[in-house]
């Protein structure tokens, strides 16, 4: 115990010495926490049975050898009952007389903690005014005297219940403030509405998963709170109201954000009263999932096209050698009109198999951070490079300045896509207006509209599919299911409609800041080949780091060791020697080295030690450039 503790505890006992009752404290091993001067007077104690840690046992026996609880045949047994009443304690008050003529009356109430408190008032004086009573008062039957009696008894006993449930409200009231404090701590909407879809209950989350929305919803129905949400959650409600549960996702218009939410009927009362619900939002988990089933089916498609794309491509080199053959001949001239159709044919057939492998082969993500307003101008240019003189481009922007976390090729090839499409539809005349906008905090929007014709019905159903075209024999059809590819790898999502002027194409992509840029620090650089290490080394020190160089594990560790100031390692995993970059972040770990590890490599997905790498560290495939780099850098670890 500390000397705080001693204060307390002494400063405790001195307040319970004060007070004109007998009280006691045993805790759940039946152990004395405290017993005030008060007790020790009143039962005549000795003092080893008045200080904290006696044993309720040792104090029972004592009483009931001196008689305190009256005339006892076997004291043991009497002893072993009162242990097992104890270690069952429940709240009683009850009125005794000692064995010295003296009436007592005993509360005693059992602790949250396990244990009990019990207080002691000595009583006789109202019990030997109530008997001056009963002995003055003639003109009294003994019917009302008794009467008076039992009253008086059940007042004491009345005052005692009413303390214990004071204190039953209290601990109540504390276990309902303690969860209501973890509810309002969750990141998820917790509430209850009744019958008539009426807040009875609310932590206060709704505006941390629907922003925008009221925090102090009690009272509000759900139209009211949800706005035009509500329509989308009201079958699921009612589902709950005719006692099924219910979990549904939806997007919430005035934010973009993706909601779960989960509706159980409320039975507490033996009959549904209403409705409990549970809403979370899940945008960023339904950006993932979408990436990852978009890879899976690519993964798939690869599978299934990559052995037809092999023997496709071996005759389409057929056909060529022999056109290449035929042409060199000597042939009748409308012969070499047709050789010559054949050959762009084979080619055509060559550039739509690339096509293909774009999209089941397609690329990584190389997510870094990317200033828009440079991305916005490199676009513009690109975009009205391809336009010809009477078609126009306009452009809107309403991005915030700071840098975000994109594939900045992905994005670029998707946007200039889009506008040479739009450029087909407009002909030699019309306007293409290119849209750039964040959505709530959520999504990043770029759109594309045009003054062309607009989508068909069919092309609305259909144009996202792989070869549907509405070009004839000038289109591959792979367009837009490459930009839809791309998007949805990114975890985001591509929209198709009209407008009063034309048709419009709209990407959302999940919408992140970029991680702040690391601060200049010193860089263990850990490359064999000179022309990269070059290369790394400039792109380090362009970012304001000093760099040092290896070109084995074994310079690099030594290194390591006699600079203990590193903060980054950069190391190819395939190094002079046999040691590879995994034995050099292996043995920097085994030293709890502080330096963050990024491993390079140009070694396939599929390799050992790419999959061991990726596994437990960061991983900079090459080829990179150095937005690459410095997000590599920045990067969290993997758990």
């Amino acid at each position: 115990m500390t000397q705080s503790d001693h204060a307390i505890h002494a400063m405790t006992t001195a307040g319970l010495d004060l007070i004109q009752q007998a009280l006691s404290i045993f805790d759940s091993d039946l152990r004395l926490v405290i017993a005030n001067r008060r007790m020790q007077e009143m039962f005549n104690l000795p003092d080893p049975l008045a200080t904290p840690g006696a044993s309720f046992e040792d104090v029972i026996r004592y009483l009931a050898e001196r008689g305190e609880y009256g005339e006892i045949d076997d004291i043991p047994d009497y002893v072993a009952t009162r242990l097992e009443q104890a270690r069952t304690f429940a709240p009683h008050y009850m009125e005794r007389t000692r064995a010295n003529g003296r009436v007592i009356s005993v509360e005693g109430n059992p602790l949250p903690e396990g244990g009990w408190v019990t207080v002691y008032t000595d009583i006789t004086q109202i019990k030997r005014q109530e008997a001056l009573l009963r002995a003055r008062s003639e003109e009294l039957s003994d019917q009302v005297l008794s009467y008076a009696e039992e009253l008086s008894s059940a007042n004491r006993e009345l005052a005692a219940t009413n303390a214990a449930l004071e204190q039953a409200k209290a601990r109540a009231n504390e276990a309902e403030a303690r969860i209501r404090l973890t509810t309002e701590m969750m990141p998820a909407h917790i509430a209850r509405v009744d019958l008539n879809l009426r807040y009875t209950y609310s932590n206060r989350q709704l505006s941390w998963v629907m922003p925008g929305r009221r925090k102090d919803i009690l009272g509000m129905t759900m139209t009211e709170a949800l706005g035009e949400s509500f329509p989308k959650v009201l079958p699921a409600v009612q589902r709950a109201l005719s006692g099924e549960s219910a979990v549904i996702e939806f997007t919430d218009a005035p934010t973009s954000r993706r909601i779960r939410a989960a509706f159980t009927p409320d039975f507490s009362t033996g009959q549904i009263s209403g409705v409990n619900v549970l809403s979370l939002d899940v945008t960023e988990e339904t950006q993932a999932r979408t990436a990852l089933q978009q890879t899976k089916k690519r993964e798939m498609a690869a599978q299934l096209t990559s052995g037809l794309a092999h023997d496709f491509s071996n005759l389409l080199t057929i056909i060529l050698g022999m056109q290449g053959k035929l042409a060199r001949m000597s042939l009748p001239a409308d012969a070499a009109d047709l050789i010559s159709a054949t050959i762009n044919a084979a080619n055509r057939g060559g550039r739509l198999l690339n096509k293909i492998a774009g999209i089941t082969a397609g690329r990584e993500l190389r997510l870094h951070a990317v200033d828009m307003n440079a991305f916005t101008k490199d676009l513009i240019t690109l975009a009205r490079s391809t336009l010809p003189d009477g078609v126009y481009l306009k452009v809107e922007t309403e991005l915030p300045d700071t840098p975000l976390l994109l594939d900045s090729g992905l994005l670029q090839d998707a946007a200039l896509n889009l506008v040479l499409n739009a450029r087909d539809a407009c002909g030699t005349k019309g306007q293409i207006t290119l849209r750039l906008r964040a959505i709530s905090d959520t999504w990043l929007e770029l759109s594309v509209g045009d003054t062309g014709p607009g989508f068909s019905e069919t092309a609305l159903k259909h144009a996202l599919d792989p070869f549907f075209t509405t070009k004839g024999g000038e289109g591959s059809g792979l367009g837009l299911p490459m930009v839809y590819d791309m998007t949805k790898t990114a975890g985001g999502t591509v929209t198709l409609g009209n407008t009063s002027q034309g048709a419009r194409v709209t990407i959302r992509l999940p919408l992140r800041a970029a991680p702040t840029a690391v601060a200049p620090a010193l860089v263990l650089l850990v490359e064999d080949s000179d022309d990269i290490r070059t290369t790394v080394r400039d792109m380090l020190t362009g970012q304001g780091h000093s760099v040092i160089e290896a070109t084995s594990v074994d310079e690099g560790l030594a290194l390591a060791r006699d600079l203990p100031d590193i903060a980054y390692v950069v190391s190819d995993i395939s190094l002079t020697g046999e040691a590879t970059g995994l034995d050099l972040r292996a043995a920097l770990f085994a030293t709890n080295h502080p330096a963050k590890i990024v491993l390079m490599t140009s070694l396939p997905e599929t390799h050992p030690h790419h999959i061991a790498a990726r596994a437990s560290g960061t991983v900079l495939r090459k080829p990179f450039d150095a937005p690459d780099l410095a997000a590599a850098l920045g990067s969290e670890e993997p758990a």
